[in-house]
């Protein structure tokens, strides 16, 4: 790999046995974690690259602690048991080092590893432990086969550079037994390694140390999440802004996807109207039943009605509660802040 140290030992930046939370924090914001580096590269499902930016420089913090902390919390209490059940099915043996590594060479890249493994052929690899939902374990297969989730393989890959380590491991809980747990195995590639940290760099030495905001090339949703918390709520008093010539040219093509969207709509609208004249006759048909058959070219097909029923509270009776009981509207009811974006040409210019 030219460019690139082959032959050197991690150094330790941090023993982290004893180390508060919030100095922990601290020492990561010195450089780039593991679960850094898919931000960097645009494929963290929960961060921009800008949010990072944000949280290095002590900003803004992206990590929220009152968000999903319910499954954050129960990722951090069931890593011994995971990485025990990962012992168990491998037999191989692993164990800690508390520590907070950096690269020698590269010294804005961290680790801080879950587990270590001694492979029965005395090789050192890494064991990252994680925990899902049942439903989300869908992500670590692909087309049939078996994968690592993109921003958990670049963790991993990060670790190796760091580490030097050629192996890592991943034991991931779904369920509630041993049964459950996914097993995944990925090596060391030398090419893909050079490329991230020429990345990372790139972000650390153009960006973190030069203090200028990397841009915005991430999902849609995660941007507009970025920018509500960095700015927090709307000021309807502010002044207007004039936009700069990239956003304007943006703005415009933004008119041009919705003429688009509204296009598409009303091809969808009617689509769903033919659907539901359909569904409206075979329904007058099958009356208050709720399942009804029928045969076609050699297959049989079964059409189910089932009512769904759900609690709900409309708009008066929402205003209803608010005036006869406030204590308890005030304790229940949360008030959140959404911002309606809409392009549109100025009336003098319309003709």
């Amino acid at each position: 790999m030219a460019g690139v140290t082959t032959d050197y030992k991690p150094l330790v930046l941090v023993d982290t046995a004893d180390l508060p939370e919030d100095e922990w924090l601290e020492y990561r914001r010195r450089g780039i974690g593991g679960s850094d580096a898919a931000a960097i590269l645009g494929a963290s499902p929960f961060a921009t690259a800008r949010d990072l930016y944000y949280d290095k420089l002590k900003i803004v913090s992206y990590e929220d602690p009152e968000n999903n902390w319910v499954q954050k919390k129960m990722g951090h209490l069931l890593e011994d048991l995971v990485a025990e059940i990962f012992h168990v099915k491998t037999g191989y043996q692993i164990y800690q080092i508390k520590k907070m590594f950096y690269h020698p060479e590269y010294t804005f890249m961290l680790a801080d590893v879950d587990y270590f493994i001694t492979l029965p052929n005395g090789e050192t690899a890494i064991l990252e432990i994680k925990t899902t939902n049942y439903n989300a374990k869908d992500h670590w297969w692909q087309d049939g086969g078996e994968v690592v989730p993109v921003n958990y393989e670049i963790q991993g890959r990060h670790y190796m550079a760091v580490t030097n380590l050629n192996h890592v491991y991943y034991c991931c809980l779904y369920g509630n037994n041993e049964n459950e747990v996914i097993i995944r195995h990925i090596e060391r590639d030398r090419d893909y390694e050079e490329e991230l940290i020429a990345l990372e760099g790139e972000f650390w030495n153009d960006h973190i140390l030069t203090r200028q905001p990397p841009l915005y090339v991430e999902d849609g949703d995660l941007i507009i999440t970025s920018v509500k918390n960095h700015f927090g709520a709307a000021d309807p008093n502010a002044a207007a802004v004039e936009l700069s010539s990239p956003n304007a040219s943006g703005a415009m093509r933004y008119l041009e996807l919705q003429a688009e969207k509204s296009a598409l709509n009303a091809e969808i609208k009617r689509i769903e109207n033919e659907m539901h004249r359909l569904q409206g006759r075979i329904a007058d048909e099958m009356g208050r039943c709720c399942t009804a058959s029928y045969s076609r070219d050699g297959t049989d097909y079964t059409i189910t009605y089932h009512p769904i029923q759900k609690s709900t509270i409309n708009k008066d009776n929402l205003y209803r509660l608010q005036m006869q009981y406030p204590e308890i509207y005030e304790q229940f009811v949360t008030v959140s802040e959404q911002r309606r974006f809409y392009v549109k040409k100025a009336a003098s210019n319309a003709a």
